[in-house]
């Protein structure tokens, strides 16, 4: 009598366990974008800093960044495991087959793009998510004239900084926060960084192109009615202009700000 393997470790399932993650990932791409464009705002970091502040203390977004954080590690982890698996059961290389031509580049190198992307994470938290959460990262308290919007700003020293407080006199607002924003610029004058960033950026391009679809033909939702839309937003919103996004942002500080 044949015993069928448990839904998860199955191939069909650890495919499965890819996609929701990835789908998952992709929805965190489109907030993160979404956010981080304050970082182009002209107030000197005042909206940026008080987002991520609320990004990280609001305690929804933080039972959700868990959710994020462990939806990354799966998704390598598995994705590793798929690789290594294809590799055992297909000893010969794609080029000696035929069939490589009629295979996208990016649909046979999806363990390579990943590779840059988990180096660009793990650069990306070091440079910024642990340095914040570490205190690591300078201090600044913005003066916001209610009336007018006006927002002036002066940086603190350690011992002149506790903790976020927004303050109200006056028709003066005033907020202590720790500075990410001028962590950005600092990390950004990097041109090595620069690079790195831009080059992820081209990786998480094609990553996504080949992985939006993908991921929903392996839970079914590939119906010749949506398959149109779905390679439509895959290409063009996470191939092209999200990627793009992100790219701006090292851009902008190295060239720009």
């Amino acid at each position: 009598m044949s015993k069928s393997k448990p839904i998860l470790t199955s191939s069909l399932g650890r495919k499965l366990v890819m996609s929701l993650t990835g789908l998952f990932l992709c929805s965190f791409l489109v907030i993160h974008l979404i956010g981080n464009f304050q970082l182009f705002a002209n107030d000197e970091g005042y909206a940026f800093n008080n987002y991520a502040y609320f990004m990280t203390h609001f305690a929804p977004i933080k039972v959700v960044s868990y959710l994020l954080y462990a939806s990354i590690v799966i998704h390598a982890v598995y994705a590793l495991i798929l690789t290594i698996q294809n590799k055992k059961a297909r000893p010969v290389q794609y080029n000696q087959y035929d069939g490589k031509s009629n295979s996208a580049w990016n649909s046979r190198n999806m363990g390579i793009l990943g590779t840059v992307l988990l180096v660009f994470i793990a650069t990306h938290m070091q440079n910024f998510w642990w340095k914040y959460h570490n205190d690591q990262v300078p201090y600044i308290e913005y003066t916001k004239d209610l009336n007018t919007g006006t927002i002036t700003s002066r940086e603190l020293s350690a011992s002149e900084f506790t903790d976020y407080l927004v303050t109200t006199d006056n028709g003066q607002e005033v907020t202590k926060a720790r500075d990410l924003y001028k962590q950005v610029d600092f990390t950004f004058q990097n041109v090595g960084l620069v690079i790195l960033y831009v080059v992820a950026m081209f990786a998480l391009a094609f990553h996504l192109i080949h992985g939006f679809q993908s991921a929903f033909q392996t839970v079914g939702f590939n119906h010749r009615r949506y398959i149109g839309i779905i390679r439509f937003i895959g290409v063009w919103v996470f191939g092209v202009l999200i990627p793009i996004g992100f790219a701006a942002m090292p851009l902008y500080f190295y060239f720009i700000k």
